[in-house]
Parts: structure tokens; C-alpha cells; sequence
């Protein structure tokens, strides 16, 4: 295949890197679900396959695929985007000092305040979208991570990925990324100087809300990587045969998808944006939107298909709006070909920063102006 370094990530994620199988010329990647492999007569591995839990050439082609997409130097596929961003986490020693998001995925941020401690790290949240917020939390010599989404779910705040990343490595620490509301189709942070990328897999990458997956990325091979892959194998948190074939397979739509979402969000938010029964439209492709000026310069092709709005009227309001819906569907999750709708308050814990008039939604691949015309019947109803 052409380097992958010349091709557009849209080319690299349809052609899956344009492997041909080797043994029987399929351009479909076969599924190996053995759990084992022989070894040689003097009882050496020479095929560096020793045991599923750590080796497996079905994980490899969606790892080798998420590599050229974010131009990392290696990845690792995970049970889920908890293992996988835990994972980050575990690999640092303990007494660690960490700086994280105030606004970000509330499990993630549930088992930083709770679990993290029994490894003895110190976590402190902060607003991440604030630079000198972020500097003024960092510790040289003491902080070993700083943990950034950008965009953050659920108020899709914008962090400065270039500028996090000066403020990690003068303090000797690194910079780790969610990026799975980007993707690596609107945002590749290690060229702007992020460490490690992870994806909750479940959403965008796989894209057909039918696998539990996560993903990281990493911008060079060192001890730390190292580290990270040891506690995957040692904690047994792979991804399945089959759901890492799976995955392969979604990633290979990513861009299409990733594209039609963003086209079809922008159209909702512009919609929606000074509607009599909407207090604010959250999206950072709108001009107004804080941090959308970092977004145009570190998001190409858009925005994402990820916003929320807050609704006049409260949070009876709001969860009357997603109660009305009938083309939306109220699930969990996001990144999927189907529009989802969630009022997000609902689903996380007591500590939630999330406000309560707030709807997330994730568009799908359905038709803009239908999308819009149930959002407006679903508000209407709400508010009469």
C-alpha cells in the first residue's frame, strides 16, 4: 500500500490500510479466535504470539489502523474505554499528582475521585480550557499526567491541546487526550504535542452502538508505554475476538460518518440557537461559543456530532422534551448511526456538574431537517 503518511484519513480508515490476506488474497480481515499458539520444536515462540490476552492479529488491525489515523506510533485496543483510560492512570507510579478536567465523562471523573486514591494518586480538577488555570495547578517535578477532552461531555467545552502540552513537558509530565468525540477524522492531538490518545471505541470509532471497546494511541514507544500495555495483559482488560473485528469493520466508515454527523449537528445547532423554548445552544462550531476559535484552529473538517441544548423552563422542562421525542431515541451513548437524545443530569451521580436543563445529543446519520422537526414537536409539547 502507498505510505499511510500520504493518505487522507478518509482513504487510510476504508481501505483498513489495504491489507490483503496473505494465504487467501481476501480483502476482508479474517477473524482468529484461537486463544492460543504452538510453539516451536525447541519451545521458543518465533511467531511473537504466545497467548490471546496480550497477542492476537485481530486486535492488530484495528490498533494498526487507529496508528495511521493518529500518527501515532503504536495503539492498543481495550474491553472498554474505562479499561483503556484507567489503564493510563495505573501505569503511573503511585503518589502521582494528576490534573484533570472539571467537566468530563462522569465515570471517568467518579473513579478519579474514588478508586485513583487507593493507588495513591493525587488528582486536582480544574478548568482545562483555562491555560493559565491549568499552569497554575501544575506542579514541576510532582505532576506526572494532565488529563484533557476536549471536546468535554457534556457542555463540549474547548481545550487548547498545543498549549496543554507546553505546560506538561515544562513541568516533566505528559499530556493524555480523550479524543473520542473528535476523532482522529477532526483532531489528531499528537500533532499538537499530546503524549497519549484515548477512545471510548463504543462510540464514533465503531460507530453501530453494537461493541464495548476503548482505544489508546500513543506518540512514542518508552518505559510508560510499556507500563500501560503490562497492565492491560496483567489486569486482562482485551477487547473480544469478535468485537475487535467488529471494530475494524465500523472504523472503516469513520470518515463518512464522522463527516455526515458534523454537517448534520451544525444544521440542529443553527436551528436552534435563539429558539423561544432553548436558553442556549452548546456547541463549539457556533461563532459564540467559547473556545471556538481554539476549535477552528485544532478541528478540520468540524465540529463533531455532539451538542446539547438547555431548555427555558428547567429541568421538568427538559426531561419532558426528551420524554416527547419520537424520531430521537433516549439511550445512553453516543458516536452511533442513530440519533440519541439524554437528559444528562439523570444518568450521573449526586456530584454532577452537569446542569439540569441540559439535553445531550448525539446526531446520527438521519436526515437534518427530520432530526429538527421532531426536536421542535418534542419542545412544543414540553412547554404547552
Amino acid at each position: 500500500m502507498t505510505d499511510p503518511d500520504q493518505l487522507h484519513p478518509a482513504t487510510l480508515a476504508a481501505q483498513a490500510l489495504g491489507e490483503i490476506d496473505p494465504v487467501t488474497r481476501a480483502i476482508t480481515p479474517a477473524l482468529h479466535p484461537s486463544t492460543t499458539y504452538v510453539r516451536d520444536s525447541d519451545n521458543q515462540y518465533r511467531s511473537g504470539r504466545v497467548y490471546a490476552r496480550a497477542d492476537n492479529p485481530t486486535f492488530e488491525t484495528a490498533e494498526a489502523l487507529l496508528t495511521a489515523l493518529e500518527g501515532a506510533a503504536d495503539s492498543l485496543s481495550f474491553a472498554s474505554g474505562m479499561a483503556a483510560a484507567s489503564s493510563v492512570f495505573l501505569a503511573l507510579e503511585p503518589g502521582a499528582h494528576v490534573v484533570a478536567p472539571q467537566i468530563m465523562y462522569w465515570g471517568l471523573r467518579k473513579w478519579l475521585k474514588g478508586l485513583a486514591g487507593n493507588w495513591g494518586l493525587s488528582v486536582e480538577f480544574v478548568d482545562t480550557g483555562d491555560l493559565d488555570a491549568l499552569a497554575a495547578a501544575t506542579i514541576k517535578g510532582r505532576t506526572k499526567l494532565i488529563w484533557l477532552e476536549t471536546p468535554a461531555n457534556p457542555t463540549w467545552g474547548i481545550a487548547d491541546i498545543a498549549g496543554a502540552a507546553e505546560i506538561a513537558h515544562s513541568a516533566g509530565a505528559r499530556l493524555a487526550i480523550d479524543g473520542t468525540v473528535a476523532t482522529p477524522i477532526l483532531t489528531r492531538p499528537i500533532a499538537y504535542g499530546a503524549d497519549i490518545v484515548m477512545h471510548s471505541a463504543t462510540k464514533y470509532l465503531n460507530g453501530h452502538s453494537d461493541v464495548v471497546a476503548g482505544m489508546l494511541a500513543t506518540a512514542r514507544l518508552d518505559g510508560y508505554w510499556e507500563r500501560i500495555t503490562a497492565v492491560r495483559s496483567g489486569n486482562g482488560g482485551i477487547l473480544g475476538t469478535f468485537e475487535a473485528w467488529l471494530l475494524q469493520r465500523g472504523m472503516r466508515t469513520l470518515a463518512l460518518r464522522v463527516e455526515r454527523a458534523c454537517q448534520t449537528a451544525l444544521l440542529v445547532a443553527r436551528h436552534f440557537t435563539g429558539h423561544r423554548h432553548v436558553e442556549s445552544v452548546l456547541y463549539p462550531g457556533l461563532p459564540d461559543f467559547p473556545g471556538h476559535d481554539i476549535a477552528c484552529r485544532q478541528m478540520q473538517g468540524g465540529f463533531g456530532g455532539m451538542l446539547s441544548i438547555r431548555t427555558s423552563g428547567g429541568e421538568a422542562a427538559a426531561i419532558a422534551t426528551a420524554a416527547a421525542v419520537r424520531l430521537w431515541k433516549r439511550a445512553t451513548s453516543l458516536g452511533g448511526v442513530e440519533s440519541l437524545i439524554e437528559h444528562r443530569r439523570s444518568v450521573e451521580d449526586a456530584e454532577s456538574l452537569c446542569p439540569p436543563d441540559l439535553l445531550r445529543l448525539s446526531v446520527g446519520l438521519e436526515h437534518g431537517p427530520d432530526l429538527i422537526a421532531d426536536l421542535e414537536q418534542a419542545l412544543a409539547r414540553a412547554h404547552n
